[in-house]
Order: C-alpha cells, then sequence, then structure tokens
C-alpha cells in the first residue's frame, strides 16, 4: 500500500478521508451491524462528519478541506474506552509478579495504590495523566471515561475529578472503590462519608457515580445507598459488578438503570435474563482476566440472550495495567468467544452506549470526527495481529491527534 497524503492540519477540523479500502460506521444496514463501506470516503466539516459513503458519491462541498489518501487502508471509529482508573500515583508491579507467582487477586490491593497517590503532588499526578492520554490517543482511543477512587478522602477524590475533568468530560465519582484504611471496620460510617461531604464535594466535577459491589467492598445495600445518593446529586449510574464471583452489582445496576455494570465475569442465567432485557450495558474487561488469570466472561453466551456489551482496558496498576483497545479487541476474540467485528463495535459503538453517547463510536453524519486509520486492510487484522501496532492515524474532532507517519 501506498502511504496516504501528509495532509495539513486544518484549524477547523475541515477533512476530506479517502480511498478508504474498509470502513467501519457502525450504522447498521443489511443485518452488519458495522455498517461496512468498501471504497469508502468520509467528509469532515467543523470537527463533526457531514458524509460518509462510497467514494464515488462523495458530495461536492465546495472544497477547502485536507483531503487524505487512506491508500486503501481501513478506517474505524475512535476507540470509545468507558472504563479506565488513569489518575494514580506510585506502581504495583510487584504485586504483578506476585500474582504471576501464583497468589490470587483480591480487592485490597487498592489501597497501596491509595497510599501512593495521596503522597503524590497534584503536579506529578497531572503529568503521569495527561502522558497516559497521549499513550491511549496514539493507540487509536478518542473517548475516555475516568474514574476516582485513589483518594478514598474528601481532599484526594475531589483532586482526582478535577483532574480528570481536565482531559474528559466522562468523569466516575468512585469514591466507593474500597473502604478507606482509617475507617477499617466501620464500613457503614465510611459510606456515610461517600454519600455526604465526598460526594458534595466532587459531584460538580463528575457526570457519573459508580460503586464496587463485591465481597471485599461494599455489600449491595451499601452499594444501593451509594448509588442513590449520586442520582440525587444529578450523577449517572455505574456499576463495578460480578467480577470475584458471583453476586448482586449486576442486577442492582438493571434494578437502578445504571448505564452500565463492568465486569460481569461470573454471572447467573438470571443476571443474563435481566441484563438482556434492559438498556445497561454489560462492560467486559479482558485486560483484567489476562493480568489476573481468573476466568475470562463468556461473551457468546450473552450474545446469544441479545446483550449489549462494551469492551474497555480497565487500565489501572493494579489489575491491567495496558491502555491497549486493540489488545482488548484480540482477547476478546481469542478468549471470549466474540468474532473480529463484534468486538470491534463493542470497542466502539458499545463504548458509546455505556457512556449513552450517540455522538462517538459512529462515523455518520453528526457525530464527532473520531477516526482511526488502520496500517491494515480490514478491521480483523486488530484480531489477527495481536500486539502489532496498527494505529497509523487518529484524528479528534477532525484534527489528527496521533500518529501521523
Amino acid at each position: 500500500m501506498s502511504a496516504p497524503a501528509p495532509g495539513g492540519i486544518s484549524p477547523a477540523g475541515d477533512l476530506l478521508l479517502t480511498n478508504i479500502g474498509e470502513l467501519t460506521t457502525n450504522v447498521a444496514v443489511d443485518g452488519d451491524p458495522c455498517g461496512t463501506v468498501r471504497d469508502a470516503a468520509v467528509l469532515v466539516r467543523g470537527g463533526h462528519v457531514v458524509w460518509a459513503g462510497p467514494s464515488d458519491r462523495v458530495p461536492d462541498d465546495g472544497g477547502g478541506v485536507d483531503v487524505v489518501d487512506a491508500g486503501g487502508r481501513a478506517v474505524i471509529p475512535g476507540f470509545v474506552d468507558s472504563h479506565t482508573h488513569l489518575v494514580f500515583g506510585g506502581d504495583r508491579a510487584a504485586e504483578f509478579a506476585a500474582r504471576m507467582a501464583g497468589e490470587s487477586y483480591a480487592a485490597g490491593g487498592i489501597r497501596t495504590t491509595v497510599a501512593a497517590t495521596r503522597a503524590a503532588s497534584e503536579d506529578e499526578l497531572r503529568q503521569r495523566l495527561r502522558a497516559f492520554v497521549g499513550e491511549c490517543r496514539s493507540q487509536g482511543t478518542t473517548t475516555l471515561e475516568i474514574k476516582t477512587g485513589y483518594g478514598l478522602d474528601i481532599a484526594t477524590e475531589t483532586r482526582l475529578a478535577r483532574l480528570a475533568a481536565e482531559v474528559t468530560d466522562e468523569v466516575t465519582f468512585l469514591g466507593a472503590h474500597v473502604v478507606a484504611p482509617e475507617f477499617a471496620g466501620r464500613a457503614d460510617d465510611y459510606v456515610d462519608l461517600v454519600v455526604g461531604p465526598m460526594l458534595d464535594a466532587v459531584a460538580p466535577h463528575a457526570r457519573w457515580v459508580d460503586v464496587f459491589c463485591e465481597a471485599g467492598a461494599f455489600t449491595p445495600a451499601q452499594s444501593r445507598r451509594v448509588l442513590e445518593a449520586g442520582r440525587a446529586k444529578g450523577l449517572g449510574i455505574r456499576v463495578h459488578g460480578n467480577q470475584l464471583g458471583y453476586g448482586a452489582g449486576a442486577a442492582l445496576a438493571v434494578a437502578m438503570g445504571a448505564a452500565a455494570v463492568d465486569h460481569c465475569t461470573f454471572l447467573t442465567d438470571d443476571d443474563v435474563v435481566a441484563l438482556a432485557g434492559s438498556e445497561t450495558v454489560a462492560t467486559l474487561l479482558p485486560g483484567v482476566e489476562f493480568s489476573t488469570r481468573q476466568p475470562y466472561p463468556d461473551a457468546r453466551r450473552l450474545l446469544a440472550a441479545g446483550v449489549t456489551l462494551a469492551l474497555a482496558s480497565d487500565c489501572n496498576p493494579g489489575s491491567s495495567f495496558t491502555s491497549s483497545m486493540s489488545l482488548m479487541i484480540a482477547l476478546a476474540v481469542r478468549e471470549m468467544g466474540m468474532t473480529p467485528a463484534e468486538a470491534v463495535w463493542a470497542a466502539t459503538a458499545g463504548g458509546a452506549r455505556a457512556l449513552r453517547r450517540t455522538d462517538v463510536g459512529v462515523i455518520e453524519p453528526g457525530a464527532k470526527a473520531d477516526l482511526v486509520l488502520l496500517d491494515a486492510p480490514s478491521r480483523v487484522h486488530l484480531a489477527y495481529r495481536p500486539g502489532v501496532p496498527l494505529v497509523r492515524r487518529v484524528w479528534k474532532d477532525g484534527l489528527i491527534a496521533g500518529p501521523t507517519g
């Protein structure tokens, strides 16, 4: 394949991307949820898609755009990573090494990161966060959700939310990650803090509230209390659940109309039926299973039941220290029974649904021009060539935001 023309960088985000071998629009047509178009083009004005379709039907829009020849390569929507923990201090490599030597994963390791995060300066946290965001962009992720949860006190949780809000609109308050160490044995007292002054301080910086409804973290009753308090503050609901064993997380998420329940490793038949009959997205996080040697979720079972799936990285220092959505796709295909098309959809449109967004994860008129040019003729290569850096160029709002080689 010949290299694409360099193209300029229009301050308005005006672009014509043409000679696309395979375009994934995620606008379902004729039984194809990926809305695949061959020999395609995408026209962008003001950072938004104004047209997408066959190259021989590009509308005459007056010119004045940067023209980029895709050289027959594939183009997909930017990845929508709907579950990350990117603001933290410290490192847990020793914990990872211990797990690989046979120790089991438990939620208590989070407290190690809490201590390091509390000790880190704001500048250290900001610099590290921005480096992670750049890492994500270079790999094709254009929309990020970022959680708090490594402060577990009012001042640090507020700082984490404020820093996250500097780089994304999708900030999640996760003060109920685990019980803060100074509240050991007093979980209900800690929940009082979370739903009271901590929520008051963090809510202005957040869009979502989340809770880790799991043995070793918070009970169903405590979890419901956190979610109800967040909802009363105008925050949307998300749930960590069913990661370490069977539990109430998925059922609670459905009952409360949560946008998503994340992990879903251990689900009963009733959980699956409930998810299939709801608008709650099941977000699968295969990087966690890869890094903890837990069993992988059965995506085929969920898809057969009609559950809407998203894939996300859960990038965090303890259980999934990777920001690669391409790796999530490869693991979903190899280990969880998804087809490449299903996995790519889940990593883009599925993530958008988990965030209740309609302006990302798709390539259609009105959507944000968040585009990824692959150095491959097909999206299948994201699973077919695991570990290979196939993202050639990234546009965020029509502007170059990633590799330009």
